[in-house]
């Protein structure tokens, strides 16, 4: 007597339904509203709706309030932790470069540490601006200069005098005052971000946040750098911030929703 075939096993529908809204936001080269996805996704708006209020809470989906937009969150890293190498926190983390240079029209970069003292570019995202600063992968600066080294001076195991050593070293064009570099280095700790306004390089002004992991120790920084006569007070405090939001998120999935990222003792006035 023959068998009977197999009948094929059920689908849970709200299951499979939140799979292809992680599925079309990963393909979508913007972040998308509600009524977009279920009309791409041929979903009930209310069930796409509830959908996507679930994944923004368990950190998959990210929601724009300003736009009512979606986009792909940073929690999927947490659910892959155990699996990925760095290479893969950077390409899951390109489309996050991206949009912070379409929104603030700068060149953002990703930094890693590489070594106790040296850092290296390993990817970045360029806006359409007519005039910006031209940048290579793999290029390698010291770990403790411009916006990006007070980030990692801000978590850094080093004593006072031995930052000093570290910083005294480093070619500035216009370098900070040593009691002026650990001022802005306490402000990383207070709003979870730093700026150099042409200390590194004359007329160029970088904006910085770092990732870090449960242990508090800085991994990656992620840079804006733009002209500096193109910064005004304000969009480097919504630049810092948006950074900041960024890199906190980040650290958070890369420590596995443990113990990573900073607490900021106060938001930037």
């Amino acid at each position: 007597m023959a068998e009977a075939p197999a009948s094929p096993e059920k689908k849970v529908g709200a299951l499979s339904a939140g799979i292809s809204i992680l599925r079309h936001l990963a393909s979508a080269t913007t972040p998308l509203g509600v009524t977009r996805i279920a009309r791409d996704l041929d979903l009930n708006s209310s069930t796409c709706f509830n959908l996507l209020k679930t994944l923004v809470q368990e950190r998959l989906v990210n929601f724009d309030e300003d736009t009512k937009t979606y986009r792909m969150g940073l929690g999927l890293v947490e659910l892959a932790k155990g699996s990925l190498e760095q290479a893969s926190y950077v390409r899951l983390l390109r489309p996050h470069l991206q949009e912070l240079a379409s929104r603030h029209r700068v060149t953002i970069t990703l930094w890693q540490r590489t070594t106790n003292d040296r850092v290296v570019l390993v990817d970045l995202a360029e806006s359409g601006a007519t005039m910006r600063v031209h940048l290579s992968i793999g290029q390698r600066l010291p770990m403790y200069i411009a916006a990006l080294g007070r980030c990692m001076a801000a978590y850094s195991t080093l004593s006072p005098a031995e930052l000093r050593t570290n910083i005294s070293g480093l070619r500035w064009e216009d370098g900070p005052s040593f009691e002026a570099y650990m001022r802005d280095v306490e402000n990383v700790r207070e709003i979870g971000y730093a700026t150099d306004e042409g200390h590194f390089v004359k007329g160029i002004t970088t904006v910085s946040s770092p990732i870090l992991d449960e242990h508090q120790i800085p991994l990656m920084a992620i840079s804006a750098v733009g002209i500096a006569a193109r910064f005004s007070p304000s969009a480097i405090q919504s630049l810092g911030e948006d950074l900041r939001e960024r890199c906190h998120e980040a650290s958070l999935s890369i420590s596995g929703g443990k113990s990573g990222g900073a607490v900021w003792r106060k938001s930037p006035s």
